[in-house]
């Protein structure tokens, strides 16, 4: 794995689903370091993030990883019968939480999301409550809000998200053509109405938007130079919602890792964002 970290990986049950888990081994230093909890963007597979694994490590973070569901190791894969959406990822984090409970038991921790999985994280915590963490990160996640992207990008990300809807609709599943690999439609219709309206859709009956502005979990929100879908500005809009919590807002920039970032990217450059998270992590007050 060219010098990285070897993982465990472990299961999950939930909901007639099987989430995998990948466990990494302890960072090096004393017992009881804080754990990361990453979820990944949509249609990531966990082991994509296996550099940022490394780096969090190094920067003496624990780290697990999940694959969404329906991605990579955890199932079921998406299909015409699957519906799964953002009511199932928001829960799957707390299932994942409770089951990871007696190693998480007396140490920090923190949900860090990436795109979609930032999403699924602030959701989690917006309808389930935050009592189970103490921070949460968010790295390259957006409202991709078509009216919010700089110059005309927005004009063409209305036509374009609300195409891939209207197709997930027709075939009953998204096939992942060229954007967010395979995804049950639920995930589709949960995800297109936030790039039409900038707001988050209802969920079981609860008002999200509400439920997010009153979330306190303290947050690093990071948002990634050269992002080709969730730029600065998305970013900017989705922090407007969170009126409740103490947000430090911060860019990554070309300019920290010294090389090309976009919205994958970034993870193979992650020495310096891991280098800013442990101290945020550090500076949590405990629950």
């Amino acid at each position: 794995m060219n010098g990285e970290p070897e993982y465990a990986q472990e299961f999950v049950d939930v909901d007639g689903a099987r989430l995998g888990v990948q466990v990494y081994p302890e960072p090096a230093g004393p017992p009881g370091a804080p754990m990361v909890l990453i979820w990944p963007a949509m249609g990531v597979r966990a082991r994509y993030y296996r550099p940022f694994a490394a780096a969090l490590r190094a920067a003496g973070l624990a780290v697990i990883v999940a694959d969404l569901r329906g991605t990579g190791t955890s199932t079921p894969a998406p299909s015409r019968a699957d519906r799964h959406g953002y009511t199932e990822l928001a829960g799957d984090i707390g299932a994942v939480l409770a089951a990871l409970k007696p190693r998480l038991d007396g140490r920090t921790r923190l949900l860090l999301g990436h795109s979609l999985g930032g999403q699924a994280a602030l959701l989690h915590l917006a309808v389930h409550g935050g009592d189970d963490v103490h921070g949460l990160v968010l790295v390259a996640v957006g409202i991709p809000y078509w009216r919010a992207y700089p110059g005309l990008r927005g004009v063409g990300v209305l036509p374009y998200t609300q195409g891939i809807a209207a197709t997930a609709a027709l075939l009953g599943v998204w096939p992942g053509w060229g954007f967010g690999g395979r995804q049950a439609r639920g995930v589709i219709r949960d995800w297109a109405p936030t790039a039409r309206t900038g707001r988050f859709p209802q969920l079981d009956g609860t008002d999200t938007e509400a439920a997010v502005r009153a979330v306190r979990t303290p947050m690093l929100a990071v948002s990634v130079d050269d992002d080709q879908y969730t730029p600065h500005e998305t970013m900017d809009h989705l922090c407007a919602k969170l009126t409740g919590a103490a947000v430090a807002r911060e860019r990554y920039t070309v300019a920290q890792p010294g090389g090309a970032l976009d919205h994958f990217t970034w993870v193979r450059a992650s020495a310096p964002l891991a280098g800013r998270i442990a101290p945020f992590a550090a500076g949590l007050p405990p629950r």
